[in-house]
């Protein structure tokens, strides 16, 4: 596969951490556990979190499958996991250490379990794993996991690099005789679904974490394999979104009603991973039609919605402590938050962690600052 950029894997890159940043704040006012919550719980809240809940991570999970196989293209196995490790491991590391802290600081002070200052707290962070002690990777979980995969899949994915593998080959025959063959491809996350889900809750803590892991690993090789299918993969897009639509329409609905009337069925996972599947081929099958055009917005945003994914659940924790027990309409804190957390993130990426070499490996960007050509390439 030659070098080459698909605008739409970063607009739906973008557009799904925007989604992640909204579905936290979010948490904050549901009843769903989370590390602080405000004084009045909206209800109604957890039924579009449920919704986006069932496809945003298994998506990013397949993009960054996807990623790889375009980084894979000019690179060898060895450089792609020394970029890898620089672009995971070393703002995973930082991030605990400086992003995370003052989120179990300030969860902590609501608990009331601490009453010093942040300063004071910090040589206590070190002390236990959480939720029982403070140590926590927090929401910079998927940092680890996409490490431990890229590792262990490269081999994989070097074996599928190679020119006329047999199963590439056959896939694109069945893609190209009948789009819905792409469905697929979720029968290996049905398996999952049926065998791991009911024995392994997800904790995001990678240690016995077996469901998590098996489920966003097929996901993760999944994605590549598919962009490695080239204009197959995007003609049966193309030819099915409308289909996958009104699946994850009718799929969606139906879920619920087995999920609040039934209390074990091998529906369950089969409707799951349905709906699941049919709303990622739909946004993936709209935005290769409408977002796969070059602009200097997708540029900026591709750049940035790193450092935003770092930063985001820190400064709505910060703001939500603010905003707990403040008399206002929850209307007007949801909107603080999504508002407050965009524009400091935005501060801080554009005038500090963008324009100084140094910070930026530090999220995960390149330590050169781009300059931009008069073509903008």
């Amino acid at each position: 596969m030659k070098k080459e950029r698909r605008y739409d894997i970063d607009w739906i890159r973008v557009i799904v951490f925007d989604i992640l940043i909204i579905y936290h704040v979010g948490m904050f006012f549901v009843s769903w556990g989370w590390h602080i919550k405000n004084n009045e719980i909206i209800d109604w809240m957890r039924w579009p979190m449920l919704f986006v809940n069932q496809w945003r991570l298994p998506i990013l999970f397949i993009i960054s499958g996807m990623g790889t196989r375009f980084a894979l293209s000019h690179r060898s196995g060895a450089k792609y996991l020394l970029e890898r490790f620089t672009r995971l491991f070393i703002p995973l590391t930082v991030g605990i250490l400086v992003i995370v802290a003052p989120q179990v600081y300030i969860e902590r002070v609501v608990q009331g379990t601490i009453s010093g200052s942040f300063f004071e707290f910090y040589p206590h962070f070190f002390q236990g794993i959480y939720p029982e002690g403070n140590f926590s990777w927090h929401h910079l979980w998927f940092l680890p996991y996409l490490l431990l995969m890229s590792v262990f899949a490269t081999p994989i994915f070097l074996n599928l690099r190679k020119e006329n593998n047999r199963l590439l080959s056959l896939l694109n025959k069945f893609v190209n005789k009948s789009p819905s063959l792409l469905y697929l491809f979720a029968v290996p996350v049905f398996i999952v679904e049926v065998l791991l889900e009911p024995f392994f809750p997800i904790t995001h803590a990678l240690i016995g974490d077996w469901y998590a892991l098996v489920y966003y690993f097929i996901l993760f090789i999944t994605g590549y394999i598919l962009i490695s299918l080239g204009k197959s993969f995007w003609l049966a897009l193309d030819r099915i979104k409308y289909y996958s639509l009104a699946v994850g329409i009718i799929s969606f609905p139906l879920l619920i009603l087995i999920w609040y009337n039934v209390e074990s069925s091998i529906f369950i996972p089969l409707i799951k991973t349905l709906n699941m599947w049919s709303w990622i081929i739909t946004i993936f099958g709209f935005c290769s039609k409408y977002l796969n055009r070059e602009s200097k917005l997708i540029k900026y945003r591709n750049q940035a919605v790193y450092p935003f994914y770092i930063m985001h659940q820190t400064i709505i924790i910060l703001i939500g402590y603010w905003l707990i027990n403040n008399p206002m309409h929850y209307m007007w804190k949801f909107t603080i938050l999504v508002l407050g957390t965009f524009a400091c993130a935005w501060i801080l990426y554009e005038f500090l962690i963008r324009r100084i070499p140094m910070i930026r490996p530090l999220f995960g960007l390149k330590k050169t600052i781009p300059i931009p050509t008069e073509t903008g390439k």
